[in-house]
């Protein structure tokens, strides 16, 4: 312990400096007030400590750039600050302020909220889940998702990672990052702020439109990233895709001794816009031959309330061995027929057993029933195989796999290669920013911004500039000679949503109309915005293409 003013805490000797200390600690812990932390970063960077972990909450902007340039010399990495801390329960670090230690085991948890934390750790150690890793991030001044998730990519002692995300400071580092993770194991994320009540656009309701969880779903799915809603999900995706592994394929076979369960899953599974597996007919006859005359005979395989377990023998070892299946859902209701647990030992032995053509078909299962079925459940987990309560949360978890493998597919993505001269023109791009900056325009206008587009080789409509209404009505009979319509929009450098003020008309079919448009959106803009310099209009032909999307950027 470091501390000035006592001499003892809690029966701990403190020194009363960093330079008290002997020998180079490898983490410092800082829970100090927030005036204090650059220098004592200073003295830490000194000492030739290279972590710490900066709890302190309520750091100004100038407080955390001195932190970060009392660090930055001496390669000393920060995690936080205004985080709950970090704790390592395999090796018994607990460098937090967490009610509870979390249990070991082999999850990594990383997250910016420190309260979501302890609430998860509470939830996880009720049920028995334990943690290689639990990393609470805070304000990410230094340390981000992006360097622990490449640090996680290589560590042997987590199965799996899990992320709590508000926002991600360096998108570059968190993709590459991501992306080397995901290839690894399984990396699953909850992403908060969804919705705009969430997250606020920041500067305009254009970029709203654009919407910025759409990014974000665009950006995990590219990295190989599942995302999920729930805190549940987080932990239910964790046990699934850590136990099957990736899907070679999404269609799902269900085998069932009650067709209203079946029904259930089939229901359910199309909802998630998921695929039901069309048996082979080679299958059918095996089944035909092995199940009662009255048996479904169809995807989902309902092979009679009164199954024995030979009877689940032969369906499983049939839809095994059907080409047109690439996982199995098998499901048992409990009857006074049949033992649900030995039905379940029969199931993970002939899965064992079968000699398949070269493809792991993936095992689900769902025992229904309370006490009497939770021996079965257990069986299944025991042997490897995803377990559920009842078959909605069967679907879940297997559409949880479906959008998992089809992450990585994007992930394993490339775009084509470019030509070495694309033509482009980088120089007139810094002109035309230099002269915006130096105009002090913080927002670029409509010209200087097809500048900009133009220079990279993007096409744009073609604008022409008119003063007054007299002027926009004979550049419009220019352009209606080859073109069926003109769009007609005010140019202001003081009005930036110009359809907000009536500043935007389309389709205008004649010059007459473009010209009454001119008065009437003059007259309506000095009413709304009698400050506003106008400096006249621009007239753009109307550009229609076949397939065509609108593009806000």
């Amino acid at each position: 312990f470091v501390n000035p003013k006592h001499p003892r805490v809690e029966d701990q000797v403190c020194a009363t400096s960093v330079r008290e200390i002997d020998g180079v600690p490898d983490l410092a812990i800082v829970a100090t007030p927030p005036d204090t932390v650059p220098s004592i970063i200073a003295e830490l960077g000194a000492k030739g400590v290279r972590a710490a972990v900066v709890i302190t909450a309520g750091l100004t902007a100038e407080q955390k750039i001195a932190v970060l340039n009392a660090a930055r010399p001496r390669c000393l990495r920060v995690q936080g600050p205004n985080c709950l801390g970090i704790m390592l329960p395999q090796i018994g670090l607990d460098a937090s302020f967490s009610h509870r230690a979390p249990l070991s085991g082999d999850l990594a948890f990383l997250s910016q909220s420190g309260a979501l934390i302890t609430s998860i750790v509470d939830w996880a150690a009720s049920r028995g889940i334990g943690f290689s890793h639990v990393v609470s991030l805070g304000d990410m001044l230094d340390v981000d998702f992006g360097d622990l998730l490449d640090y996680l990519a290589g560590d042997v002692t987590s199965r799996a990672i899990l992320l709590y995300i508000e926002n991600i400071t360096n998108a570059p580092k968190f993709l590459s990052a991501a992306r080397r993770a995901a290839r690894a194991k399984p990396v699953i994320v909850i992403k908060s702020g969804r919705h705009a009540a969430g997250a606020k656009a920041a500067l305009s309701h254009t970029g709203a439109l654009a919407g910025s969880d759409k990014a974000y779903e665009a950006a995990f799915r590219r990295a190989g990233v599942l995302r999920v809603r729930e805190i549940e999900q987080l932990f239910d995706a964790a046990e699934t895709l850590s136990r099957v592994g990736r899907l070679r394929g999404e269609r799902l076979t269900i085998i069932t001794n009650g067709g209203g369960a079946g029904v259930l899953a089939v229901d359910r599974l199309t909802d998630w816009g998921g695929t039901l597996a069309t048996l082979d007919p080679a299958t059918i006859a095996k089944l035909d031959a092995a199940l009662p005359p009255t048996w479904s005979h169809a995807n989902p395989v309902d092979i009679i309330g009164d199954a024995k377990p030979e009877r689940y023998q032969k369906a499983v070892e049939a839809v095994l061995s059907d080409k047109g299946t690439d996982a199995i859902l098998v499901m048992n209701c409990p009857t006074a027929l049949a033992d649900s647990t030995q039905a379940a030992e029969t199931v993970i032995e002939t899965v064992k057993a079968h000699q398949s053509d070269g493809r792991k078909r993936p095992i689900l299962s769902v025992w229904l029933g309370n006490g009497a079925a939770e021996p079965g459940r257990a069986a299944f987990r025991a042997a490897g195989h995803p377990s559920f309560e009842s078959p909605d949360d069967a679907i879940n978890g297997f559409m949880q796999l479906v959008r998992h493998r089809r992450a990585q597919d994007q992930l394993m993505l490339t775009p084509p290669s470019l030509p070495e001269d694309m033509g482009l023109d980088p120089i007139a791009v810094n002109d035309a920013l230099d002269k915006a900056l130096k105009r002090g325009e913080t927002v670029l206008g409509e010209a200087p911004s097809k500048e900009i587009l133009a220079a990279y080789g993007i096409k744009t409509v073609p604008t022409r500039i008119a003063a007054t209404p007299e002027e926009a009505r004979a550049v419009a009979e220019e352009l209606l000679a080859s073109s069926k319509a003109v769009a007609l929009k005010i140019r202001s450098p003081d009005i930036t949503h110009k359809s907000d003020v009536g500043g935007v008309r389309l389709d205008l079919a004649t010059p007459e109309d473009c010209a009454d448009a001119a008065e009437a959106m003059l007259s309506r803009i000095k009413r709304l915005k009698p400050h506003a310099r106008i400096e006249g209009f621009t007239v753009q032909p109307m550009i229609r293409k076949k397939d065509a999307h609108e593009l806000f950027a």
